[in-house]
C-alpha cells in the first residue's frame, strides 16, 4: 500500500491509500440453453463461499483478451468461442486503480479437467435466469462478477 499526497480540485491537500494493482481479465459462456459457465469457490479473505466467472491477472505483453480465454480454460476446462468485450469495472477506485475486464462467448469446447482444478470446488452451467435472484441472496458476492452477469442477463434476456 502507498501513501499518495493528492491535491483536491478546490486545491486542498490530503494524504490518501491506494494500492496499485495489474489489470484482471475475466471470462464466461453462454451456451444454447442460456446458461453461463461459473465457479464455486471460496475466498479466504473473507472466508466466504461465492458463484464467479473464471478470472486472474493479465500477465506482461499479454492481450486482455487472451488472458481471459486463458483463464477461463485453466479455471474450467472449457476453451471459450470468440470473446466479446461485456465491460470494464473499476470494483474500488477509492483505494485501487485496478481494473476488471470481463468478456464472454457464445459457446465454448469443453477440453478437459480444468488445469487450475484447486481454484474451485466445482464449475457448473447456472441458469442466466436465475442470476438476478443469485445475487439478491448474496450467492454471487463479488461485486465485479455480479455487474458482468446482470449486464450479460441484460444482453440475453432483457
Amino acid at each position: 500500500m502507498n501513501l499518495a499526497d493528492v491535491e483536491l480540485p478546490d486545491g486542498r491537500r490530503l494524504d490518501h491509500y491506494l494500492i496499485r494493482l495489474r489489470p484482471v481479465a475475466v471470462a464466461t459462456a453462454v451456451n444454447e440453453a442460456d446458461e453461463v459457465l461459473m465457479l464455486w469457490r471460496h475466498r479466504f479473505i473473507t472466508d466466504s463461499w461465492g458463484w464467479e466467472l473464471a478470472a486472474g491477472i493479465v500477465e506482461d505483453g499479454e492481450e486482455i483478451e487472451a488472458a481471459a480465454a486463458r483463464e477461463m480454460e485453466e479455471e474450467t476446462g472449457w476453451r471459450p468461442g470468440p470473446l466479446r468485450h461485456l465491460l470494464t469495472v473499476e470494483p474500488s477506485n477509492g483505494l485501487t486503480d485496478a481494473r476488471h475486464h470481463l468478456y464472454w462467448a457464445e459457446g465454448a469446447t469443453y477440453t478437459g479437467p480444468p488445469e487450475d482444478a484447486f481454484e474451485s470446488s466445482r464449475r457448473a452451467w447456472v441458469p442466466l435466469k436465475e442470476i438476478p435472484g443469485m445475487i439478491g441472496r448474496g450467492e454471487i458476492p463479488a461485486a465485479n462478477m455480479a455487474a458482468g452477469l446482470l449486464m450479460l442477463h441484460h444482453l440475453r434476456l432483457g
